[in-house]
């Protein structure tokens, strides 16, 4: 499972790399099929969208979404760079996405591990299985480069 895990993150991180190109926080996102099938991939653009709601994980379930004609995702894995914050993690669990992978863990908004377990609460009558630090080292660099760069710092 974890090589086909990594597979799939690195189309997230190819996701992230646009984003970064574009000067948007560099999150990527894929969605995959029960039958291993890529569905969609995206990117944070909240930025270029002027839209505070295009995070990677929302533009990935609304293109999987329209591909497959319903707004209910079972069976699918979704793969993404960061863990999901509370609006991220609320829309898998309405989506009814059947997995979870994250590559780095987010201490400042993660809502599926760090802050808050929104995707398998005990009170949910759907729960998320949840993997997370796949490739998360290179998943993090990703982020931290993109901010030292953003504040003109050298990386140490």
């Amino acid at each position: 499972m974890l090589e086909k895990d990594e597979f799939w993150m690195r189309a997230a991180i190819t996701a992230a790399h646009q984003a970064r190109e574009l000067d948007e926080v560099p999150i990527g996102a894929s969605i995959v099929s029960d039958q291993s099938e890529l569905i969609a991939t995206a990117f944070n653009r909240t930025i270029s969208d002027s839209d505070p709601t295009a995070h990677a994980e929302i533009l990935v379930l609304r293109e999987a979404a329209a591909k497959i004609g319903n707004y209910r995702l079972t069976g699918t894995t979704l793969y993404t760079t960061i863990e999901p914050c509370v609006m991220c993690a609320g829309a898998l669990v309405n989506a009814r996405v059947k997995r979870l992978v994250f590559g780095a863990f987010d201490k400042r908004f993660g809502a599926v591990a760090t802050l808050f377990r929104l995707c398998d609460h005990e009170s949910l009558n759907h729960k998320l299985e949840i993997s997370s630090g796949v490739l998360a080292e290179e998943c993090r660099e990703i982020m931290q480069d993109f901010f030292h760069r953003r504040r003109g710092e050298q990386r140490p």
